[in-house]
């Protein structure tokens, strides 16, 4: 009898499987716990702790912005504001969504030194970090709009995100992805809000006839000393030391420039915009170059040129880095002048003489208010004829230059010499303040029925009411009945630094 045949197949040696991916990491991330739980820091015992602690609930880095703020530099302001804004967006998502959504247990303390640990630990899930993700939303929001004060900002940063990891609040993986959710949130901030050099450079073309002044050597610079900048102009002396500086009170601001004009080979202005449009005027007839330290409570030429700092001004300066930049002009019968940013009729104007009237009374901030509610509650918009029709405006606005906007940012003009003005009117009819409002929120082009605005060389505005008032530059003045507003393209020469920094 034939033995029975055995046809199974032979069991194989099969390796059972291995860890998955995420089993790996996890592994991974503990042993790198362990290996910082393990190692000693010099001095990190005493700083990283406590580092940790005044991180919570953001309070070290609303100081730090708080700190940015008051340095009076708008842009540390600046940089301020987006870091705050940042770290409030990583902040809610952290707690909306990261802590909801992957519920990790926190690290076991065992292989951590009793004086790391925290006096309070944390009670929340593991994954992620939300101090790593602050740190890393503010410390990014910040150098997106100052890469100096980025550079100052991140070692605390980081610093904070590694505390994280020493206290044994987190494991390191928690920590990475709470950075790389910050470093998210502070370029959503930037994709609503761009920062200013996403922008066009402004101040175009560049021009070689302005000269290069070592130390300051032949400009003369004129000091209106009302608007309240002492700390720049004794910065700036510092910088040029071989600058002559004038100082006067604004009444006496243009008789100061006529007399500094024939000694100069370049004239310079500090204060606001409105001090700015009387040294241009003196610039141009004297065909000199216009150098412009920010200093007043308005200095949107300034910044629209790039200069916001001492720094700036003194780079260009000594360079004789300088662009060419169209003039606006208006001329009625009342008289005539120029303007370097916005010329308007109607509402503006009104408010703009209603705060003169009650700053003195009341304060600035207040005068605002009270001048806002006066001029909102009158019923009677401008009557002219515009284009060959007449018709009730609230508004008639008249831009050197493109405005342009990005996002939600306001308004800035990416080129200073297009030969254009950037025309806006807002209707006449009910609800002033929702007509102004609709205007605000348009876009440069858009056409309501509120709110019209086209790009022209040249306009003439007439049927003008005796006594309506007009507005250049901050500045009030009377209108005739017929007026006409135009440009000079690229008739002022001005220093502006080439690398923005």
């Amino acid at each position: 009898m034939c033995a029975d045949l055995d046809l199974t197949t032979p069991p194989l040696d099969v390796a059972p499987p291995g860890p998955s991916l995420r089993g790996r990491l996890a592994a991974l991330d503990l042993r790198v716990f362990e290996f910082a739980a393990g190692a000693r820091w010099p001095g990190a015992e005493r700083i990283l702790p406590r580092l940790s602690r005044a991180a919570n609930h953001g309070v070290l880095w609303f100081a730090v912005g708080g700190a940015l703020a008051a340095t009076g530099s708008p842009r540390a302001r600046r940089a301020a504001v987006r870091g705050v804004a940042s770290l409030a967006l990583a902040s809610a998502t952290i707690n909306t969504l990261g802590k909801r959504s992957v519920r990790r247990p926190r690290p076991v303390l065992d292989p951590v030194p009793l004086v790391r640990r925290l006096k309070r630990q944390p009670f929340t899930t593991s994954f992620p970090s939300g101090h790593a993700a602050s740190a890393a939303a503010f410390a990014t929001g910040v150098a997106l709009e100052s890469r100096g004060w980025g550079a100052a900002v991140a070692p605390v940063a980081f610093s904070v995100a590694a505390s994280r990891v020493y206290t044994g609040a987190h494991f390191p993986g928690d920590v990475l992805a709470g950075a790389a959710l910050g470093v998210g949130a502070a370029f959503a901030v930037r994709g609503l809000v761009p920062t200013r050099d996403q922008m066009p450079s402004p101040g175009r073309p560049l021009v070689d006839d302005v000269p290069a002044l070592p130390d300051g050597e032949g400009l003369v610079l004129v000091v209106n000393t009302g608007a309240g900048t002492p700390e720049k102009v004794r910065a700036l002396k510092g910088a040029l030391p071989r600058a002559e500086f004038v100082e006067c009170t604004g009444g006496e601001l243009e008789t100061a420039l006529e007399k500094a004009a024939p000694r100069a080979r370049a004239l310079g202005i500090s204060g606001g915009d409105g001090s700015v449009n009387t040294a241009a005027r003196v610039a141009l007839k004297h065909g000199l170059p216009l150098a412009v330290l920010p200093g007043g409570t308005l200095n949107h030429f300034a910044y629209d040129l790039g200069i916001e700092d001492v720094g700036d001004l003194v780079r260009a300066v000594v360079g004789g880095d300088a662009v060419a930049v169209d003039v606006g002009r208006f001329t009625s019968s009342k008289g005539s002048g120029i303007f370097l940013n916005t010329f308007s009729l109607g509402a503006y104007p009104e408010l703009v003489r209603e705060r003169e009237r009650w700053s003195g009374r009341i304060g600035g901030r207040l005068a605002d208010v009270v001048a806002a509610v006066h001029v909102l509650r009158r019923d009677h918009p401008l009557e002219a004829e515009l284009m060959g029709r007449k018709r009730p405006l609230w508004l008639l606005f008249a831009g050197n230059c493109t405005y342009r906007r990005m996002g939600l940012t306001a308004g800035r003009r990416a080129d200073l010499a297009d030969g254009l003005l950037d025309v806006r009117t807002v209707n006449g009819g009910r609800l002033p303040g929702v007509r102004l409002l609709a205007a605000a929120l348009s876009g440069p082009l858009s056409r309501s029925p509120f709110h019209a605005a086209t790009r022209l060389t040249r306009l003439r505005v007439g049927g003008i009411a005796p006594g309506t008032p007009l507005a250049f530059d901050g500045e009030v003045g009377e209108c005739g009945p017929e007026l006409t507003v135009d440009k000079q393209h690229e008739a002022l020469r001005v220093y502006r630094p080439l690398a923005l920094l």
